[in-house]
């Protein structure tokens, strides 16, 4: 059974992708969100199981609801049903991605020199390190990728984008904070360093931002999810963030 922290780490995750989107279909486990104006981001446009759900007829259910996309993506938040939908999502052609719940179990640190920007101050060199991700993507994939960061502030009650910039003014590394104070809960969430500026300490400092902002809004649930294979959960885990849960991802086209 999922711990009571890890249940309403679940339950923010299915609010914040319900408020985010343009428009919601209700499915059998779940539901799709879906936002035409970044139509190139699957994270806008997804299937979410959030409850039990038929594994044998979940790629039909997604193929129902995400067909008129060329992309395919499900996120399933409870780490159970992910398992049992694994085989059948992997037939039918998807891609499967285990991602860990790392909750803040450590000290809230003192300080932390980000600030908070908006997404124009953002934009540059959001758009530079997605090119350096996607070198074959065309300008308006690149374009949905950073816009779609403005939909966000539809998904909590309170929305940060929190950036740490060098002595010269330029922003070395950002990343997102959501809220729910009336729950307690703070999310931080697509932590990322330029390429140029990595190491050198800038994403600590947003990090460190991020926990004392959650903090100060009495979320005692602080938490982030990592690629369970991928080296930045053993970073987070030297900050004081333990896994608790994982959920899974299927994506295919």
């Amino acid at each position: 059974m999922p711990t009571p922290e890890l249940q309403r780490i679940n339950s923010f995750l299915s609010a914040f992708a319900r408020r985010q989107a343009a428009h919601v279909v209700d499915l059998p486990g779940g539901f799709a969100a879906y936002d035409d104006a970044f139509a190139h981001s699957r994270a806008n446009n997804q299937v979410v199981i959030d409850t039990a759900v038929d594994s044998e007829a979940l790629p039909a259910i997604a193929e129902e609801a995400l067909g008129h996309l060329p992309h395919r993506l499900i996120s399933v938040l409870d780490d159970e049903v992910g398992r049992a939908c694994a085989e059948p999502l992997i037939r039918a052609a998807y891609t499967h991605s285990t991602y860990l719940v790392m909750l803040h179990t450590g000290p809230v640190p003192s300080g932390g020199p980000a600030e908070e920007m908006d997404l124009d101050a953002l934009r540059i060199p959001l758009t530079r390190r997605w090119r350096g991700f996607l070198p074959d993507a065309d300008d308006e994939v690149l374009r949905d990728l950073v816009d779609r960061r403005q939909a966000r502030r539809r998904g909590a009650d309170v929305v940060h984008f929190l950036g740490a910039r060098t002595e010269e003014g330029e922003v070395a590394s950002w990343g997102d904070l959501y809220l729910d104070p009336a729950t307690g809960t703070a999310q931080i969430e697509d932590l990322v360093t330029s390429e140029a500026h990595l190491g050198r300490g800038y994403a600590d400092a947003v990090l460190t931002t991020a926990l004392r902002l959650a903090a100060e809004k009495d979320c005692r649930i602080r938490f982030l999810t990592a690629d369970a294979a991928d080296w930045p959960r053993h970073w987070y885990e030297r900050r004081g963030f333990s896994a608790i849960g994982r959920f899974h991802c299927f994506e295919r086209g």
